[in-house]
């Protein structure tokens, strides 16, 4: 494979974590835990969510997390991103702040797990409104980002 297909690979897997991620998120929020809700006797509903929310959560952190600094740190490091280029305007700045979003939508999540293993349902929740809502704002920064 060529270096112009070795980096699309890469770019690839990236966006495409991202879009797991993202879409994992919505898909959770929007159709499986609404559906649970209604149609499940609230001890089910609680084992099925709580069983969901797991599964994704030990995907986000053996497949997806990986892929995504993997990927991330190695398409920084072939566009030529330094530290000192992060506080630059433009490309800088829009990805540092992407990644600092990024930063605060694992925490969220992390600590969604947490809230949740505790028996903190709202707590729980509003991490979760958190990270979907963090998730979509880095989407949303990396489309600002030119290709490299």
């Amino acid at each position: 494979m060529d270096t112009v297909g070795w980096w699309s690979l890469v770019r690839f897997a990236h966006v495409a974590g991202a879009a797991l991620w993202v879409g994992g998120q919505l898909a959770l929020s929007l159709v499986v835990l609404p559906l649970a809700r209604h149609l499940l006797a609230p001890e089910a509903k609680d084992r099925f969510t709580a069983a969901a929310g797991r599964r994704f959560g030990m995907l986000t952190g053996t497949v997806f997390l990986p892929v995504q600094l993997a990927t991330g740190w190695a398409m920084a490091w072939h566009g030529g991103v330094t530290w000192a280029s992060l506080a630059e305007p433009g490309y800088g700045r829009t990805l540092a702040t992407k990644l600092a979003l990024f930063v605060v939508v694992m925490l969220a999540a992390a600590c969604h797990g947490i809230a949740h293993a505790r028996g903190r349902a709202d707590l729980a929740r509003a991490l979760a409104v958190v990270s979907l809502v963090g998730s979509l704002g880095v989407v949303l920064l990396a489309t600002a980002l030119p290709t490299t």
